[in-house]
């Protein structure tokens, strides 16, 4: 396992893990040659892979075939004028081509920055000239493809356009130049450093365009952590994380962590999610590691979990949004696995995290990761005490971690502000308690301000999610005029629940009995389905909107 040459892993306990965690970062650090590369050298037949889809397709890939398909990739892409620097866009969903596609960009020192494939035609345009955008590699999945089209005449940027599978006008098809390439792939002259950018993720905020977040070489490494010490995996593991691709989500949990682990990944390629045929590819393919957002585990504990061999389950994480009490405590009891808890952001691994020795308490996000000097500040700028709200907040007084973003792309104004006072603001608040537990409120403009009270939302969905009628809720704030604000909670009830305002009102009573009165919604929206991101996280700004 390549892990143990970049940090230690015979910690026994949570103290000595955060006492003696330590990264070493070698010079020019290329997870492609180094991670990728090496493995296809000292274990070829050793699985990277597990890839499958709804229709029974199966593909099972080692790191030696890895290292040579990504060879193959890397060699057509040069053949294009593609090199160090330059920005690639890749939407390739869950299609097991990812997976050679990154490696591929990382060995030219290309930027790989993921996208959703439900990008719009200006979503498409405003990402191309921000990043200024080379080339496309996309699936052939009609929709993208239509929407890159109409985009491409205001991408000025652009010169090339990829598509795997298809032989379409005016697209380059991705398959045909790998397969006609060599295998055999000879490092450019200007190999990157650390320093270079990687890759970049667009993360969206609650105001203007998104922004430009980019990660150097070494990030890779920062997930090393992530992947040893929360996942938990090891070169024994079929992990399972539940992420499209164009998400931050899939660099935490489907790629680098744990290949550098040696684990090997497991990824379902559906559309459309169905809990019941997500446990139905646990149970068949014995996937031993998983992690999934709370939206992912609300619906896994509405089935009967008794009708699937879970026995091969030996670890669960979560991570997306806090992880409501009553979800932990029924899938405890259902599978015998404890959910660990992580938070963290695009900008970064994960920031605070239940790791391999602690044991969570339902509702914390964890401990602070010894990878970053983590403290809570208040707003006058100090520490927070025990049991005093605070913004999470990155020290860097002692350097820079790897896995915390260089800085916002083009952006000067905002890196700024997120760097101001010799700290990275993470912009999201919580507490901690006596024992250094902390837990989440919510993002700083997602905190309600109720007649002079601060109510936390999360606080609120996890009293109205332990009502037998709640599948899913989000609470926001709504203008009050002799408030200020007022809680309201938007609710998808269970399936043979009928919204009613007797209904209502039991949900009311019900939070006011759970927590304080003060904070029960007074305004209730029943609604079929809750507004997301791909990678499952609510939209709380759009719900705001609504009013």
């Amino acid at each position: 396992m390549l892990a143990g040459r970049y940090t230690r892993l015979d910690f026994h306990t949570h103290e000595e893990f955060e006492q003696n965690f330590r990264l070493d970062i070698p010079e020019k650090f290329n997870f492609g040659y180094d991670v990728v590369d090496e493995y296809a050298r000292i274990a070829p037949d050793k699985p990277a892979l597990l890839w499958t889809n709804p229709a029974g397709d199966e593909l099972r890939l080692t790191f030696g075939q890895i290292a040579l398909e990504s060879n193959r990739a890397a060699n057509a892409l040069r053949s294009l004028g593609l090199g160090k620097g330059d920005p690639v866009l890749v939407t390739l969903k869950r299609r097991y081509e990812f997976w050679i596609v990154a490696p591929a960009l990382c060995k030219l020192g290309c930027v790989l920055i993921p996208a959703t494939h439900q990008l719009t035609r200006k979503d498409v345009a405003y990402r191309c000239e921000a990043a200024g955008v080379k080339a496309i590699i996309s699936v052939n999945d009609p929709y993208i493809l239509a929407e890159t089209d109409a985009a491409r005449s205001q991408c000025h940027t652009l010169q090339h356009a990829l598509c795997i599978l298809d032989d379409r006008p005016n697209w380059i098809n991705f398959t045909t130049i790998c397969a006609d390439a060599s295998d055999r792939f000879t490092p450019p002259d200007d190999l990157p450093s650390n320093d270079d950018i990687m890759l970049m993720y667009f993360t969206s905020g609650t105001t203007g365009m998104p922004k430009m977040v980019a990660h150097d070489f070494t990030y890779p490494l920062g997930q090393l952590a992530t992947a040893a010490f929360w996942h938990n995996v090891d070169d024994t593991s079929l992990h399972m994380t539940v992420a499209d691709t164009g998400w931050a989500k899939a660099g935490w949990g489907k790629l680098y962590g744990q290949w550098i682990c040696g684990a090997c990944l497991f990824v379902y390629d559906f559309d459309r999610f169905s809990p019941r045929d997500l446990l139905d590819m646990l149970a068949k393919h014995r996937v031993t590691h998983f992690c999934a957002p709370p939206t992912i585990l609300r619906f896994l504990i509405k089935e009967d979990l008794s009708a699937w061999d879970l026995s091969a389950l030996r670890w669960a994480n979560v991570a997306g949004e806090p992880l409501n009490p009553e979800v932990y405590n029924q899938f405890l009891k259902a599978t015998g696995v404890r959910l660990m808890e992580g938070f963290g952001q695009s900008e970064t691994t994960p920031l605070l995290m239940n790791s391999k020795w602690t044991r969570p308490r339902p509702g914390s996000t964890g401990f602070p990761s010894p990878q970053y000097d983590i403290d809570l500040v208040n707003e006058n700028g100090e520490s927070a005490e025990v049991g005093e709200e605070g913004e999470i907040v990155v020290k860097l007084d002692k350097g820079h971690p790897p896995g915390l973003l260089k800085y916002y792309y083009r952006d000067p104004t905002r890196t700024a502000e997120a760097f101001a006072g010799g700290m990275y603001h993470t912009g999201d608040m919580a507490w901690k308690d006596e024992d250094g537990y902390y837990w989440f409120i919510g993002r700083g403009d997602d905190v309600i301000k109720s007649s002079g009270y601060r109510i936390g939302p999360f606080e609120v969905e996890s009293a109205l999610l332990e009502h037998p009628a709640v599948l899913e809720c989000a609470v926001t704030a709504v203008p009050d005029a002799d408030r200020g604000q007022a809680v309201k909670a938007t609710v998808v009830l269970v399936k043979g629940y009928i919204a009613s305002e007797a209904l209502k009102k039991d949900l009311q009573t019900h939070v006011k009995r759970v927590t304080a009165p003060y904070k029960y919604p007074r305004v209730v929206e029943f609604v079929p389905e809750l507004p997301k991101t791909v990678s499952g996280k609510i939209l709380r700004a759009q719900i705001r909107a609504k009013g």
